[in-house]
């Protein structure tokens, strides 16, 4: 039963960071790439009618891990305290920066809400790929301290950043060398993922110059990766020992190349929606071979004192597992057609919506 609804919590995160991921990308490539009013329009209007039900998915999210990993939920939510606020108030700012950004037709009010939209995307790409890190990593579980657990086993509390950067440190902070790497791939994976969306979507001026720029980054990100891998090691020192022990799990690693290596053949690509697929591939590949490298760990202990935290050390009691059982399709059912639904209505090319416009 745990099993079942880990990989429910896995499907329902992965689906997150494909849905959302392209939300994030469109902001950055609108903060970065979008010179003029039109494209600036054409960017929003492509993903106006989707972000707020795709960020419904991250709340779902956060519901399944209350009430089928409670333990794992308490600890993440105290030791991740301060970048979580971060990141809630940064998904304030991308949310305002749309809604508010047409009320008032004035220069300044306008740039000031395209700033927020696209840095908070920014942002947000680059602390989702550092939270990553911190799960790949692990935490000081029970806040050890010169061999002496100074709190309960599955508590701990980590700062921003520690003095030395190091994710080797024993007192480790949110922000090292290695998670601020898997960050920055995370920027460059989402802006790749953002810009197919506005390819898929829109018929924009922009899009030519788009597919240059997913080549471009795509060389960059399977060079970040590629370092990843590499140091990884240094992090863990046998890191596919789950790849090795359990064949069939290389299927997600095999995912992941087939995004990575599809995207070099973006410009030539006549239907506009296979730039999106392959990004997509990279995300879902990208994000299960993390969680296969480490199962059954869900948060890894960097001490010896006390365990990591498991799927099954950290879920509920099996009684209140199976009540929820009989529930989940009625969910499921609802999501599914309101997903059909909103997705059939907005087919197409989204140029002409006119989001945000008052």
């Amino acid at each position: 039963m745990e099993l079942f609804w880990y990989i429910v919590l896995m499907t329902m995160l992965a689906v997150y960071v494909i849905l959302d991921g392209y939300d994030f990308g469109a902001g950055i490539i609108h903060l970065f790439f979008a010179k003029t009013e039109k494209d600036k329009k054409t960017i929003t209007s492509a993903i106006g009618p989707f972000w707020d039900a795709n960020e419904v998915w991250l709340i779902a999210s956060g519901g399944v891990l209350f009430f089928a990993f409670p333990t794992l939920y308490a600890s993440s939510f105290s030791g991740f305290y301060l970048p979580l606020i971060m990141i809630l108030w940064l998904l304030i700012f991308r949310a305002i920066g749309l809604e508010l950004r047409g009320q008032v037709h004035n220069h300044m009010w306008e740039a000031i809400w395209d700033k927020a939209f696209g840095i908070s995307s920014l942002l947000l790409a680059l602390f989702f790929g550092v939270a990553l890190g911190n799960v790949v990593r692990g935490v000081n579980l029970g806040n050890v301290v010169d061999g002496v657990s100074t709190h309960e086993a599955h508590y701990f509390f980590l700062p921003l950043w520690n003095p030395t950067f190091s994710p080797q440190a024993e007192e480790l902070g949110i922000i090292d060398w290695f998670t601020l790497l898997l960050g920055i791939i995370s920027v460059v994976a989402l802006t790749i993922h953002g810009a197919n969306w506005v390819i898929f979507k829109t018929n924009s001026d922009l899009n030519e110059k788009l597919k240059k720029v997913v080549f471009n980054l795509n060389i960059v990100l399977v060079v970040l990766v590629v370092i990843s891998l590499l140091i990884w090691h240094i992090i863990e020192p046998n890191p596919f020992h789950n790849f090795i022990d359990k064949p069939w799990l290389i299927i997600f690693p095999l995912i992941t190349l087939t995004g990575l290596f599809g995207l070099f053949k973006v410009k030539t690509f006549k239907k506009h929606g296979l730039g999106f697929l392959f990004s997509s591939l990279f995300l879902l590949g990208g994000l299960t071979s993390t969680v296969a490298s480490i199962f059954p760990k869900v948060l890894p202990s960097t001490n010896s004192i006390n365990p990591d935290l498991t799927l099954y050390s950290v879920a509920a009691h099996e009684y209140g597992l199976t009540v929820g059982l009989y529930w989940f399709p009625v969910a499921a059912l609802l999501v599914a057609v309101y997903m059909f639904i909103q997705y059939k209505v907005f087919n197409g090319k989204m140029d002409d919506i006119g989001y945000g416009e008052h």
